[in-house]
């Protein structure tokens, strides 16, 4: 019995303690099988979040968990903690459903929580304690309310007979020993039990210091402060013997929490799918319905795509043949129990279509499926695409498969308010959470160390971000040399990181996983604790649970994915209507060569998934000319399989041929030239040679891509037996499974490749024809991103459009074309709001063009004008038609904001100014001053666009573009020829990432007279040129090319030399020559050349009559710029 006298921590704050607890539910398994403890409880605050994980990975090494939480509860005009305890199945649902209303009943001004009765209606199946003195208790007895304390312990105990506790806590907090010696007299007086507690938050006791960091980053505060929560070192995991010798004088208490876990029978468990059920008022089960609206569905598809009536459908073969592939998958759907998905998700994408929302074709396995086809869930005919049912869905998948749904960005919410108005309270979002990932607790710990902000920032951008490839602290740590240095010899640094470390990988906020939606066959609250962040203004709720708990507990989660090129489809579409009525995107034609000649010329900016670098030269090669070229580039187009497409291309081409590995398999890869492309093609070959079911050849398919090898072996020796019984020899049987086991690793899903590939089409299409309105409305979606507006605008240069620059009098808040003309929207200048611009531009729609500044003042709200707006319009020279001088209007700005504030106020209170704001000149308003010169007026516009509009930077150094035999990017990108030069270009974006061992990389994007281009630089370059690679600096780079293979494919330009343009054009000169004409212009010279230097200068006058050479005495300072000068002076040199 000696193991059942052991203390139970029954306090445990978890990660889902937000910044609060640090015990990872993970390392807790780990401790505790360990060191053999029979059981924990989980008490996280507010919430039951990680409830199931807990369960789970505690249990299964046999420790006992039992399920808590700290719940708010009001009472006496007080808010605090309250812990509870599930003992039964029963009093889990009764927390569940506690834990849930504290949110879902609770507005953004208060915590979550619930009222007192809503406990004391209860009264059996759970444990409930007081709480620590940071608690509900505790915040009465440090007002002194003891009284009301009373009253709850009669209350409580009177309720829960035998199940409530006055807890007993010494972690030596502050206050904690009065609050003590006050429950013991209250335990003795109202006859209630006491129990031995231990609040804890981390395993190790070596953890309090972070933890306490941890608290401040949670309360937004600093270690440094004196008023805040702080906690003892005490709570950290104790041993049995610690516990025991700390309560050694109180054995009741110690008894009661030994006995505790014998009350406590109940754990939440893993569940299988529960799909929710169909009732429907056209009557019949969700089976029947199911194959009635897929039968209908099929021949209104065949009406409508094949124009073969009702009446003829019974003796089409087509048909026939669909027909028999439709019963099939109703076979497969019915068996496992999936009809109720397939209507849930056909009803809510069909409401979706009829209230014009659009929705994507398809996504992911979901579009092989021809019931999907026919309940209009996707736009894909599976058939014509050869998709397989299988790999969606068949009775040998372990996990159920799900439909990832897009939607238009912007209607999306839409279909939320329709789930909920039907599902009412059976649908919900499902949690996240943002965790303290390494730049981001470098970034918290240091504000809480009180670390100066610059100081720390300057850190976290050693800190490589690519969320495709992250890496640890550690890692990063490890890898940047510069870190190294600084933990090393920067105490703070030190310090920085050794918290960060232990604290990395907590969770630091809740979130919602807003395309992620659960709907349950019954009131969520009775599977689930739901949670609701009422700051967030979001119409569903949201599971408690994570993604894989959610899952984990039975519940099916439906993806309703935002997808922004289907918002740009749908605002092309409308524009294009304006002229052409009977448009429709859903009836453009899939062969038009138009379209595939653009495609061709790699001009794909703005084309959905074809527009990067490597896609471009990908399709310029390839040159398709149908829609399974565009299908096999999007599954292509990765790691691994890209290696396939100067193969595919070849075969294409007639330069190579195919291999189709076995003559059986030649209808099966002739589309795709002999090349594997799909896991759908993996699955056929089985099922050709091996007599492979789909199910089967599922199976084999996921084997080869997880490389588990005990079950490949198996699969081998099945594939090779079943292709033995179809004639063909072992031998090449054995030889076809090893050719097609890698492309089975990495193959794409087919299904998503061809639903993909027609939105991509669709764009192409939208680009080739209605360019302007294409533009258009993919630059309004992106409006406030800078550096896809500075693609967009390169192409609209490229294409020879006609582009406004922001104009106040002529732009509108958004991007708009109007006949040969393109705005540029004032919603796209940095620090624009897009109402309030709006609301400027319906003013002089309304009532004019703005004549003058103080026009501008007298008839715009100042609410539309704030600092930063009006700072940004003038930098972007919004305001050059009505005052060019940019600098004179942007000094001005507080002058103009504190008088349109006086003309409104004015006209609210009906006041005359007596001085007559109405007639006031611009000049009394805005401030006499020289505007911004030529490199300062580029570098605000950059800082206010995101590039160069009005003018290029470089166009301030051409003079020397010869000196150094500068071309431009695309003349040498196109030169077969010429493998190596120099190169100029401003640099609008810069990111730095590490390899996979580690080094570091740059991604500089360059913008040169004719063109915006990519270039890499490797770490030496970049620890080399680190101060001079900033955004708006323009660089000159000797760049070499590099050819992989002899038909100038795939080539590779690298950057061997970077150097400032600035430093070579401002480099000093050794000699000069000066011609002038006359004296006087001596005095221009003297002006330019006053500084001393190390430039011999020569003047040589020659007038009508007499020619004179003057050689200076003192050696001046001469540079490019006071080149320039003088050439603006009319005075020319020779430079030797």
């Amino acid at each position: 019995m000696e193991k059942y006298n052991q203390f139970n921590h029954l306090k445990i704050h978890s990660q889902y303690s937000i910044c609060e607890g640090a015990a990872k539910i993970n390392d807790l398994a780990e401790f505790c099988k360990k060191n053999k403890v029979p059981s924990i409880g989980i008490s996280d605050t507010s919430n039951l979040c990680g409830a199931l994980e807990f369960s789970e990975n505690l249990s299964k090494y046999g420790t006992q968990p039992i399920i808590g939480t700290q719940i708010n509860f009001k009472y006496a005009g007080e808010l605090g903690l309250i812990p509870l305890i599930a003992k039964t199945e029963k009093g889990y649902k009764f927390i569940v459903e506690l834990s849930s209303k504290s949110y879902l009943d609770s507005d953004n001004l208060s915590l979550p929580h619930c009222k007192i009765e809503d406990l004391l209606k209860i009264g059996k199946d759970i444990i409930v304690l007081t709480g620590s003195v940071n608690g509900l208790i505790g915040k009465l007895f440090d007002k002194g309310k003891y009284n009301e304390i009373e009253e709850i312990y009669k209350s409580l105990n009177k309720i829960f007979i035998n199940n409530f506790y006055i807890e007993i806590q010494r972690h030596n907090d502050e206050n904690e020993k009065n609050f003590e010696n006050f429950n013991l007299n209250k335990s003795e007086e109202l006859d209630i039990p006491i129990i031995a507690t231990n609040e804890v938050f981390y395993i190790d006791k070596n953890m309090h210091e972070a933890h306490d960091a941890l608290t401040c980053i949670g309360n937004k505060t600093y270690v440094s402060e004196k008023n805040r929560i702080k906690y003892s070192n005490q709570h950290y995991f104790k041993s049995d013997e610690e516990m025991k010798k700390l309560f050694s004088d109180l054995p009741e208490a110690l008894e009661n929490n030994y006995n505790i876990i014998f009350k406590c029978n109940f754990r939440p468990v893993y569940s299988k799918p529960v799909l929710p059920n169909i009732s429907s008022d056209k009557g019949g089960n969700a089976d029947e319905i199911l194959i009635k609206d897929s039968q209908e569905g099929l021949k209104e598809k065949f009406y409508n795509n094949f124009k073969i009536s009702q009446k003829k459908l019974e003796m089409d073969e087509k048909f026939l043949m669909y027909k028999k592939r439709l019963d099939h998958e109703l076979e497969i759907i019915i068996q496992m129990k999936y009809s109720s998905y397939f209507l849930i998700v056909s009803d809510y994408i069909k409401w979706a279509k009829s209230k014009n929302i659009p929705v994507g074709p398809g996504r992911g396995s979901g579009a092989g499926s021809l019931v999907a086809w026919c309940l209009s869930i996707t736009d894909v005919d599976p058939i014509k695409f050869n998709l397989i049912f299988e790999r969606f869905l068949n009775p040998d998948r372990i996990s159920m498969p799900d439909f990832d749904i897009d939607f238009c960005e912007e209607k999306r919410d839409l279909v939320f308010e329709y789930l909920t108005k039907k599902y009412k309270d059976s649908v919900a979002h499902i949690i996240t959470f943002g965790k303290l990932k390494a730049r981001m607790v470098i970034r918290d710990v240091g504000r809480v160390l009180g670390l100066p902000y610059g100081f720390v920032d300057s850190i976290s951008k050693m800190i490589p971000f690519d969320p495709s490839r992250p890496q640890s602290l550690i890692e990063c740590i490890n890898n940047e040399p510069r870190l190294i240095k600084l933990i090393k010899d920067d105490t703070r640094v030190k310090k920085l990181t050794d918290l960060s470390l232990k604290l990395e990988g907590l969770n630091r906020n809740f979130a919602t996983h807003a395309a992620g939606v659960v709907i349950a066959d019954k009131k969520l609250t009775d599977t689930v604790p739901l949670y609701k962040d009422n700051s967030a203004n979001l119409l569903l709720p949201s599971t408690q649970f994570d993604m894989y708990s959610a899952e984990n507990a039975g519940l099916i989660k439906f993806d309703f994915l935002g997808l922004k090129t289907l918002t740009v489809i749908n605002k092309t579409e409308k524009l294009v209507k304006k002229k052409e009525e009977k448009f429709s995107v859903n009836k453009i034609d899939y062969e038009d060569q138009k379209v595939f000649d653009l495609l061709s010329s790699g001009y794909t900016v703005g084309l959905f998934q074809l527009e990067s670098a490597g896609m471009r030269e990908a399709l310029m090669q390839m040159k398709p000319n149908h829609l399974e070229d565009i299908i096999a580039l999007v599954a292509l187009y990765r790691p691994g399989p890209m290696a396939n497409i100067p193969t595919y291309n070849d075969c294409k081409h007639g330069k190579q041929k195919p291999d189709y590995l076995h003559p059986m398999l030649e209808e099966i890869l002739k589309p795709t030239y002999g090349v594997i492309i799909y896991q759908e093609q993996v699955m056929q070959i089985a099922q050709k040679l091996s007599g492979f079911t789909a199910g089967e050849a599922d199976i084999l398919r996921r084997a080869m891509g997880k490389k588990k090898r005990a079950e490949l072996e198996k699969q081998k020796l099945r594939f090779i037996d079943g292709a033995l019984k179809n004639g063909i020899q072992k031998d090449v049987a054995a030889s076809i499974f090893l050719k097609i086991e890698p492309f089975a690793e990495y193959g794409f899903n087919k299904s998503h490749a061809a639903a993909y590939a027609i939105i991509a089409y669709q764009t192409a299409f939208l680009k080739t024809y209605y360019p302007n309105e294409f533009f258009s409305a993919s630059m309004t979606m992106d409006i406030s991103n800078q550096n896809k507006l500075a693609e967009f605008y390169e192409e609209l240069k490229r294409m020879k459009t006609n582009i406004a620059r922001p104009d106040i009098n002529k732009c509108f808040a958004d991007f708009r074309a109007d006949k040969d003309i393109f705005y540029y929207a004032l919603g796209g200048i940095k620090n624009v709001g897009f109402e309030a611009v709006s609301n400027i531009v319906k003013e002089r729609l309304k009532n004019g063009e703005f004549k003058s500044i103080n026009d501008f003042i007298n008839r715009v709200n100042p609410k539309d004008i704030n600092k930063l707006q009006l700072e940004g319009m003038v930098k972007a020279g919004s305001f050059d038609k009505i005052n060019e001088n940019r600098q004179a209007i942007f000094n001005s700005i507080p002058n103009i904001i504190l008088k349109s504030k006086n003309i409104f106020e004015n006209k609210a209170t009906n006041q005359i100014d007596l001085f007559g704001s109405n007639n006031v000149n611009d000049t009394e308003i805005i401030e006499k001053i020289n505007d911004w010169e030529f490199e300062e007026r580029l570098k605000r516009e950059f800082e206010s666009i995101g590039f160069f509009i009005s003018d290029h930077p470089l166009n301030q150094f051409k003079e020397i573009f010869d000196d150094y035999n500068i071309v431009n990017f695309n003349d040498f990108n196109n030169e077969k020829n010429k493998n190596e030069t120099n190169i100029a270009g401003t640099i609008l974006k810069i990111q730095e990432k590490k390899t996979q061992k580690g080094n570091s990389y740059g991604i500089i994007k360059l913008t040169d007279l004719s063109s915006v281009f990519e270039l890499f630089i490797f770490s030496d370059l970049l620890e080399l040129n680190r101060e001079i690679l900033n955004e708006g600096n323009s660089l000159i780079l000797t760049v070499i090319k590099n050819v992989i293979d002899e038909n100038n494919r795939f080539k590779r330009i690298n950057v061997r030399k970077i150097a400032s343009l600035k430093n070579l054009f401002n480099k000093p000169i050794s000699n000069i020559e000066i011609f002038i004409k006359d004296q006087k212009s001596i005095n221009k010279i003297e002006k330019i050349l006053s500084k001393n230097g190390n430039t011999e200068v020569k003047i040589k006058i020659n007038d009508d009559r007499n020619k004179y050479i003057i050689n200076l005495k003192n050696k001046r300072f001469v540079d490019r710029k006071s080149l320039n000068l003088l050439k603006n002076q009319g005075i020319s040199t020779n430079i030797f």
